[in-house]
């Protein structure tokens, strides 16, 4: 499985009310099962090797530890709609954004078109653009990250 698809999937888990999200493809079986902070620390505990301890296998169920993870204040866009992603309102324009702008809240950032409709993308959260996730033209999935803020 694709390690972006995988990492979208588990995204959508830890932001949703899904506890448990079980998908069987022809690579193989996948489940991701969303659990307390607790539960998270303890795994991520129990998933590092000490010195003194013989190499154990790889567990078979992949659990997102988002509790673990280091403070992050970065901030990601994401698509709230399938269709064409773009960085201008037409070919020859300026790019609404690039990385490094100071955005403000509820500034357009990208325009993704869907059914022949051109719907102009607002920033949720004022700050930096630090990374542009898609190209010009791209196709996006709904849910799929397209800028990254500080």
């Amino acid at each position: 499985m694709d390690l972006r698809k995988l990492k979208t999937l588990i995204d959508l888990v830890s932001d949703s009310n899904v506890s448990e999200l079980e998908i069987t493809e022809a690579e193989g079986k996948i489940r991701i099962v969303k659990g307390s902070p607790m539960q998270a620390t303890q795994y991520a505990m129990s998933a590092m090797p000490t010195p003194m301890a013989a190499p154990q296998p790889a567990p078979a169920i992949v659990e997102p530890v988002v509790a673990v993870a280091p403070v992050d204040t970065s901030h990601t866009v994401k698509s709230p709609m399938v269709g064409t992603f773009y960085r201008a309102a037409s070919p020859e324009a300026k790019a609404f954004v690039e990385v490094g702008d100071t955005i403000k809240l509820g500034e357009t950032i990208c325009i993704i078109e869907a059914m022949k409709i051109l719907n102009e993308i607002e920033a949720d959260r004022a700050g930096v653009v630090t990374q542009i996730l898609c190209v010009n033209g791209q196709a996006v999935e709904y849910g799929q990250p397209l800028f990254v803020i500080e």
